[in-house]
C-alpha cells in the first residue's frame, strides 16, 4: 500500500513509518518541509492516510487553529475531492477538555468525522494519553522522556507536581494498534493499552533503573510496562555510558568476571582458565549452576557429595551445551586445549561475600579419601 504519514518526521510519525516500511508498505511522508503542491500530490497517490501532524507547544496559542484545525481541514477536503480514503487521526485525550489545545484536537476531530460520513470511508480518531519510548524528545514530548535524559546523565530532577498522575502508552502498542487499522474497522475511537502511574513513581523508578545498571542488576522485567519503561531509559544513556568496565579478578589461573546480578534470577559471570587449569572443587549447599564453555576445550567434572560416580563432560566452544550443576555435588572445570578455556557461567542466586554457600573439596575421591589438599 502506498500510504501518507503526515508528521513523518515527529515522535509518532517516525516510528509509524519504521513500521510500515518493514511491514513492506511504501511510506509517502508529509512533514513541515512537504510543499502544499507535494502534499496534494501524494494524498492523491495514497491508499490510506495516517495523520499525525499537529501544534502542541506553540508560543502563540492562535497556531493550534492553523496547525491542528486548518491543516486537517485542507487534508480532509483534498481526499473528499479526489482521493476518498480511510484515516487514522492522532488526537488526544485532552480533546474532551476546554483548553485550546484540547478544544483545536476536539475540531479536527470533527472535521474529519464529518469526511468520514461523506466519503463513505472509515476514519479512526486516537484519543491518546501521553505517550512514551525511544526517540522523544526530553524537554518537550514527555516527562518520561525528559526524566530519561536527565537521570541517565546524573543531573537533577525536579518534580513540580509530585501528587500528578499520568496515564501513558507505550508508542510500541500505539503503533501495533495503528497497523491492525489498516485492514480492520478499529471503531470511531479506538483504544490502546495503559498505564497509570504517578509522577513521582516515574522517577523513583527511572532512578532504581540507574542504580540496578550501576550495580550490574536487572529489574523485575515480567510486568510488561516495567520492560516498557525499562527499555526506554536504557535507549537515552549518553555515547560515554554506553560501554562500560568490568571488574576482573585475574590471578595466574585466568579471571573470573561479574557481568549480571539480579536479586531474583541469580547472576551471570565470565570465567577465564588458562590451559592446563583446573578451576573449581568445591560443592554449594543451595547454589544451582550452568556452565557454558564458549570458547576452548574443556572438561567438566562432578559427582554427589559423600561418594558417588564421576560424571565427566567434554565441553568446547565449537559445540555449544550447557552442562547443569546440581546443589550438593562437587564439580571442577579443567582446560584440556592450548588455548584460554571461556565459560559463561550462570547461577541461581548472587554471590554474598557474608554467606558464600561453597565448600571446598576435591571431585577425585582418592584425594579426599588420602587426606589430600583440596585446590
Amino acid at each position: 500500500m502506498d500510504i501518507v504519514v503526515t508528521g513523518a518526521t515527529g515522535f509518532l510519525g517516525r516510528h509509524v513509518t519504521h513500521a510500515l516500511e518493514t511491514a513492506g508498505h511504501a511510506v509517502l511522508s508529509v512533514t513541515r518541509e512537504t510543499s502544499p503542491a507535494e502534499r496534494s500530490v501524494r494524498l492523491r497517490r495514497a491508499d490510506f492516510v495516517f495523520h499525525l501532524a499537529g501544534v502542541n507547544r506553540p508560543d502563540d496559542p492562535a497556531e493550534f487553529t492553523v496547525g491542528n484545525v486548518d491543516l486537517t481541514e485542507l487534508i480532509a477536503t483534498e481526499l473528499l475531492s479526489y482521493n476518498p480514503v480511510p484515516v487514522v487521526f492522532a488526537s488526544s485525550t485532552q480533546a474532551v477538555e476546554a483548553n485550546p489545545y484540547g478544544m483545536s484536537k476536539r475540531a479536527a476531530e470533527d472535521v474529519l468525522a464529518v469526511y468520514g460520513e461523506r466519503a463513505e470511508s472509515r476514519v479512526h480518531l486516537y484519543r491518546l494519553p501521553n505517550l512514551f519510548g525511544k526517540w522523544g524528545r526530553p524537554f518537550y514530548n514527555s516527562a518520561v522522556a525528559t526524566f530519561c535524559h536527565q537521570i541517565a546523565r546524573g543531573e537533577t530532577v525536579t518534580v513540580h507536581d509530585p501528587e500528578r498522575v499520568l496515564t501513558l502508552a507505550h508508542v510500541d502498542d500505539v503503533v501495533a494498534s495503528f497497523l491492525d487499522a489498516l485492514s480492520t474497522d478499529v471503531g470511531l475511537y479506538p483504544s490502546v493499552p495503559t498505564h497509570t502511574i504517578g509522577l513521582l513513581d516515574v522517577v523513583r523508578t527511572l532512578e532504581a533503573f540507574e542504580a540496578m545498571r550501576t550495580s550490574r542488576g536487572v529489574p523485575d522485567l515480567s510486568d510488561p510496562f516495567t520492560k516498557q519503561l525499562y527499555s526506554t531509559y536504557t535507549s537515552y544513556l549518553p555515547r560515554e555510558r554506553i560501554l562500560t568496565p568490568l571488574v576482573m579478578h585475574r590471578d595466574a589461573r585466568g579471571s573470573f568476571t561479574e557481568f549480571l546480578k539480579t536479586p531474583d534470577r541469580g547472576q551471570v559471570s565470565i570465567n577465564v582458565a588458562r590451559p592446563g587449569i583446573t578451576k573449581g572443587e568445591h560443592w554449594h549447599d543451595t547454589k544451582h549452576e550452568q556452565f557454558l564453555v564458549v570458547s576452548g576445550e574443556g572438561v567438566i567434572r562432578l559427582r554427589p557429595v559423600g561418594g558417588g560416580e564421576v560424571m565427566t563432560f567434554h565441553v568446547s566452544g565449537e559445540t555449544l551445551e550447557v552442562v547443569a550443576i546440581p546443589a550438593g555435588y562437587v564439580h571442577n572445570i579443567e582446560n584440556v586445549g592450548t588455548t584460554d578455556l571461556v565459560t559463561v557461567m550462570w547461577v541461581n542466586e548472587p554471590f554474598d561475600p557474608v554467606h558464600p554457600d561453597t565448600y571446598a573439596e576435591t571431585v577425585d575421591m582418592r584425594e579426599v579419601m588420602e587426606g589430600g589438599e583440596t585446590r
